[in-house]
């Protein structure tokens, strides 16, 4: 016999929201590992707020919301409450009960830029890191280092002269601007929209946009990213980046994978007198590392493993929305890049990590 399509709102239920989501859910592992790593942060969270005046949004919850953006490829936050409002599983991740009211998106974005910042990103991620390291899951002896352009939330049109000597900005909302025969530089020129952000390329026939440039030196043994840094984008910031993040990491009698880019005499010179091993991959022609270097075993299996740093990479751009940077400022993308990394790392770790159940208490015999 054929139902009828009778629609018909019910005024209670009878199901507990806990209950609508599946048990084998990635995103039930997930919340494990979160949930432990912000409790860890109750004190850094109790720095940043007064004890008087109203309660805002809670951290935890703004830091899972912002997770679930980042796993979800959610574009902008005004989507995200939208996802917030009727997604009973992205309610449950964040704390929310069904009948509880999501926060206006401008009340939301106003919380968000006081708490997320480039330090609380950077404790987060470490405190992410430490699980895996608890769990031995992170390599300390063999690394790889790599850099990525990092688009700006800025345009080509808003890149003016510096001393304000060029034309005067045509009238309408998104004009058309012709460049064609003008010289610009950074040198001359900077963006009205974000300051810092530089017109920078990589390749000699590749377009020049206005970028940031985030570096990050990742584990061999299980491609976990071990430390992030976000730069202006310069010709000489990989290199800097790479040896500050060296500096942090990597111990001496280690080995450093890496890509041509950083086949120059003083990197490679400074790896060998900090007792590194330099496993980067030779130009063809006047290449600073030796040949005994390359002709190892070691080397060999360094380049191959090279390549995992550029999967996260990958992931972070495509996934995690890094592509395009939605922030303004040096330290904003900064954080940005963490908090996305840490998000990378969490994902590895749920296919690494063993989820047994807690057996059942009986009393002793």
């Amino acid at each position: 016999m054929r139902g009828h399509d009778a629609i018909q709102n019910s005024w209670f239920s009878y199901v507990s929201l806990e209950d609508r989501i599946p048990k084998q859910h990635s995103l039930r592992r997930l919340r494990l590992l979160v949930d432990g790593v912000l409790a860890s942060m109750d004190a850094v969270f109790a720095e940043r707020y007064s004890h008087t005046g109203r309660p805002s949004i809670a951290p935890e919850k703004l830091l899972r919301a912002l997770l679930l953006q980042v796993l979800y490829t959610v574009r902008s936050e005004r989507q995200l409450m939208e996802q917030l409002d009727y997604n009973l599983l992205f309610r449950w991740f964040v704390g929310l009960g069904i009948d509880d009211a999501v926060w206006e998106r401008t009340v939301f974005s106003a919380n968000r830029e006081r708490l997320l910042s480039e330090s609380l990103s950077r404790e987060f991620f470490t405190r992410v890191l430490a699980i895996a390291e608890w769990q031995n899951l992170v390599s300390d002896e063999h690394f790889s280092v790599d850099g990525s352009l990092i688009e700006a939330w800025a345009s080509h049109k808003s890149f003016v002269k510096k001393d304000g000597s060029g034309p005067d900005k045509p009238a309408g909302r998104n004009p058309e601007v012709d460049f064609s025969g003008e010289k610009r530089s950074n040198a001359t020129h900077h963006s009205t929209t974000d300051p810092e952000a530089r017109l920078y390329k990589k390749g000699e026939y590749t377009e020049a946009k206005l970028r940031y440039i985030t570096h990050a030196l990742s584990e061999n043994r299980n491609g976990l990213i071990v430390d992030v840094e976000t730069t202006q984008a310069t010709g000489t910031a990989e290199i800097e980046a790479a040896q500050k993040m060296i500096k942090r990491r990597v111990p001496k009698g280690g080995s450093l994978g890496a890509d041509k880019g950083y086949d120059q005499a003083a990197f490679v010179n400074g790896l060998e007198s900090r007792d590194i091993k330099a496993h980067v991959a030779r130009k063809k022609t006047g290449s600073a590392v030796d040949g005994r270097t390359a002709r190892g075993k070691g080397y060999a299996q360094s380049l191959k493993r090279r390549k995992i740093v550029e999967e996260a990479f990958g992931w972070v751009k495509t996934v995690g929305g890094l592509r395009k940077t939605r922030h303004i400022g040096l330290a904003k993308v900064a954080g940005q890049a963490l908090f996305c990394f840490a998000a990378y790392n969490l994902t590895r770790m749920l296919n690494l990590l063993v989820f047994t159940p807690k057996p059942a208490w009986s009393a002793p015999a």
